[in-house]
This record gives structure tokens, C-alpha cells and sequence, in this order.
């Protein structure tokens, strides 16, 4: 706990919007390289768009809902603050827990990805090997300071639209619709009652497409102008990846068998292979621009979930030790590290762990799925409390079109949720209890180290 009457540790404001921006961006792009294809291996190319376009339109209610509450109370705590007001102590364990999942799952997940990609280069690297060096990497950027990250950050995410950009130039003229057609409803050429099994099954990876882009709310005490700035980049920010998740999931699923890209980390250079060849300099720019999306949504991630541990930190809903600021960077590197320990855990278990058949990359995706549509629920349900609890709240922007918006996608994540413990029960019964031995701890040790959250 903090000392009698000391000051709760805060952070320093020093994002402007393009920042921002490149945030909201780079906490996603990843999932345009890798990990959505997944959805092709129940779904086919044309179940997937079905799903992705569910999960494009729940994203972006969301996303108009989520900037309201954002934008009323700019807190490094983000979902876990707006729950706590709405809900109190509870409401906010639950909605920190979920964040966490999400955003300490997530990182490993594209770390190995970062050595799938490098082992293709250089088959000499071991992937989990390439994966320590990301986490040695960009945690010690992390804590050099905010400044720092969010410019590595901005360049990273230019580097990788350009990137996403020049693979759907170069496939282009390999493109076939017929192949793309092919067999795209769950292996089947035509739509039947079956498709939407497997439908309802993509729906992980289509939000792995948008997955994280909430995570700007937990930068947002460290933006200038708040009021102005996170309501443009949430929104370009989500006008930016749908556009870039339409270009590239159709453009790869259109140059030759599309189901040999449906398991794989690496589908973007296989599918570029198809056209070019294995030795074209395209493909060698593509595995080394390619890391740049990669390394964008890994870094960004890395600055979500050590914001939400340093909230939790703060408010006293983890050791207080997690809120600690480094005194020369100002960033709360313990908890950077503290997750960079959880996430190398998750890395070297890769070979080790299946969880109902499927991958580590895919388990963990799903785990950190299941984390996202939770916060999404309880932070939708924070809107409509807080509206009816504190209507004299200063809302900056206020959420169009309520209640049917967010109420919408509230609707959208408690479909998506249900549908995703229906088929991915084993995922979820680990969910669930990691939940439980959250809520459980907090439970135990109640009223012995809660304060108020720091800066509003």
C-alpha cells in the first residue's frame, strides 16, 4: 500500500493524437498477419467473411460505446476503472482479470509468430529462442519510457500498413475468385445448415482480426488532450483495420489452395510464395517488413497489460509492488516484467500443452478471446450504469445512437461469448477457473489493501 497520505503514483502525459493512433493501430495489426486464418479451418474463406462481418460490426458499436467511457474517465485502469465506478470493487476484479487475460495471452502468441516468421528466413533459429529475445527487446523499450514506445510504436505500425499494402499488390495478379470460392462454406461449395457450425466456430479468430484496440484506454492518462484525441484514434483506428482485414484476407485466400494457409502462423509469406516464388526478393521483403506488424501489436500489448497491472497495482487489487514507477523512466516497469515472466511461461510450453486438439498459438488466442469478449460485456454494462448512476458525468463524447448502439454490441459479445464456450468448452472451463483464483485471492485478502485509483 501506499504510505499514509502519500500521492498514488501516476504517469506522465505526453501522447498527442497521431500517437495515439499508431497505438490503437499497432495493438492490432499482428492479427492481420497471422492467427485469423484459423477461422478458414471451420469455416472456409466465404463462413469466414460471414463471421468476420458479424464481429466488424460488433467492433465497431463497440468501439463508438467504448470512447465514451474512455473519454469521461482517461485512466491507465481503462475497463477495470470504468467497472469499479459502475459496479464497485467487484465489478472492477472481474473486468481487470478479463483485461489481463486477454492482454498477457495475447503476447506470447505473437512472439512465437515473431519466430515462425524468423525461422523461415533462417531455419537455423529456433522460434521460442527468437520469442525470448522479443520480450528481452521491447519490455526494455517499455521501460525506457512512454515518449519512447509510442514513437518505436507509430513507426512500426506505418511500416506494417505499408507492408499489408504491398503483399495484396504483389498477390493481386495470382488472385482467382474461383479459388477463393472453392469449397468456402467449411470445405463445402455451397451454403448448407452445417456452414453455420463452423461459422459460429471462426468467430475467435475473426476477433482476433480487431482483438485489443480497447487498449488505448489504458494509455489514456498518458494523452494531453484525451477529450480530443482518443475519440479520433479509436475511430481511425478501426476504420484503418477493417479496410486492411478485408484486403488481406481475400487476396490471400484467392492465389491456390487456400486450406493448406488455414493452420499455420506464417500465411501471408505462404500465400506471397504461391505467386513469386520461394526466392523472389517480394517474399524476402515481405518476411522482414512482415515482423513490423508483428512487433507493432506486441509492443503496443506490452503497454496495455502493464498499464492494467499498474491500475490494479494501484487501486490495490494486486501487490502493491506491481505499481511501483521506475524513477528515471517513469513507467511502471515491475509490471512489465511481471508479465514478460507469464508470458515466457506460455512460450515454453509451446509443444508441451494441447488443450481439445488444437495448437498452443490457437488455445491461446482462444484464452485471450474469451478475456476480450468478457471485458467487452462488463464494460457495456459499466455505459448503462453509469448513465443511470452519475448522468452528471462529463461525457466528451457520447455514445451515438444510444441505447440501441451499445446495447447492440452488447448483444454481439454475449452471442459471441455463449457461442464460444459451446465450442470451445476445455478453453473455457481454463478461463473460468483462472477467473475463479482471481476473484478468489481478492476475496481473501479484501479491505486489506484497496485504495482509491490514482489519477482522474
Amino acid at each position: 500500500m501506499n504510505a499514509p497520505g502519500a500521492p498514488a503514483p501516476t504517469l506522465t502525459r505526453t501522447l498527442g493524437t497521431f500517437q495515439l493512433w499508431g497505438i490503437a493501430v499497432g495493438l492490432v495489426i499482428s492479427g492481420e498477419y497471422f492467427g485469423w486464418s484459423y477461422g478458414w479451418a471451420s469455416a472456409g474463406t466465404l463462413g469466414f467473411l460471414v463471421s468476420s462481418a458479424f464481429v466488424a460490426l460488433m467492433y465497431a458499436t463497440f468501439i463508438f460505446s467504448f470512447t465514451e467511457l474512455t473519454t469521461a474517465i482517461p485512466h491507465a485502469g481503462g475497463p477495470f476503472e470504468y467497472s469499479r465506478r459502475a459496479f464497485g470493487p467487484i465489478g472492477g476484479v472481474v473486468a481487470g482479470l478479463a483485461t489481463l487475460i486477454e492482454f498477457l495471452f495475447a503476447p506470447p502468441a505473437i512472439a512465437l509468430a515473431i519466430g515462425a516468421y524468423m525461422h523461415v528466413q533462417y531455419a537455423w533459429l529456433e522460434p521460442r529462442w527468437v520469442a525470448v529475445g522479443a520480450y528481452g527487446v521491447f519490455m526494455a523499450l517499455n521501460i525506457a519510457g512512454m515518449r519512447i514506445a509510442a514513437s518505436v510504436e507509430l513507426v512500426v505500425t506505418l511500416v506494417a500498413i505499408f507492408e499489408l499494402l504491398v503483399f495484396m499488390g504483389v498477390v493481386a495478379p495470382g488472385f482467382s475468385l474461383q479459388a477463393f470460392l472453392r469449397g468456402g462454406w467449411a470445405g463445402r461449395d455451397t451454403f448448407s445448415i452445417a456452414s453455420i457450425g463452423g461459422i459460429v466456430a471462426a468467430l475467435p479468430f475473426a476477433i482476433w482480426f480487431f482483438l485489443a484496440i480497447e487498449g488505448v484506454a489504458m494509455a489514456a492518462e498518458e494523452v494531453h488532450d484525451p477529450k480530443r484525441s482518443i475519440p479520433r484514434a479509436y475511430i481511425g483506428g478501426i476504420i484503418t483495420l477493417l479496410v486492411l482485414a478485408a484486403g488481406v484476407m481475400v487476396f490471400a485466400g484467392g492465389v491456390g489452395d487456400w486450406t493448406q494457409l488455414a493452420n499455420i502462423n506464417d500465411p501471408l509469406p505462404q500465400a506471397m510464395k504461391r505467386v513469386v516464388g520461394a526466392d523472389s526478393g517480394w517474399l524476402h521483403m515481405l518476411l522482414w517488413l512482415g515482423l513490423f506488424g508483428l512487433v507493432a501489436s506486441f509492443h503496443g500489448i506490452i503497454i496495455g497489460y502493464s498499464r492494467q497491472m499498474f491500475a490494479l497495482a494501484r487501486a490495490g487489487y494486486l501487490p502493491h509492488v506491481l505499481a511501483r514507477i521506475h524513477p528515471r523512466f517513469h513507467t511502471p516497469h515491475v509490471a512489465i516484467l511481471a508479465g514478460g515472466v507469464v508470458g515466457l511461461a506460455a512460450v515454453f510450453s509451446d509443444g508441451l500443452v494441447h488443450i481439445a486438439g488444437q495448437t498452443l498459438t490457437a488455445t491461446i488466442v482462444t484464452m485471450s478471446v474469451f478475456g476480450a469478449i468478457v471485458m467487452y460485456i462488463i464494460s457495456m454494462a459499466s455505459l448503462f450504469r453509469l448513465r443511470r448512476s452519475q448522468p452528471d458525468l462529463p461525457r466528451p463524447f457520447r455514445a451515438p445512437g444510444y441505447p440501441w448502439v451499445p446495447g447492440f454490441a452488447l448483444a454481439c459479445a454475449v452471442i459471441c461469448l455463449l457461442t464460444m464456450v459451446y465450442y470451445n468448452p476445455q478453453v473455457a472451463l481454463w478461463f473460468g477457473l483462472m477467473m475463479a483464483a482471481g476473484l478468489g485471492a481478492y476475496l481473501l485478502v479484501r479491505g486489506t489493501g484497496e485504495t482509491t485509483s490514482g489519477a482522474h
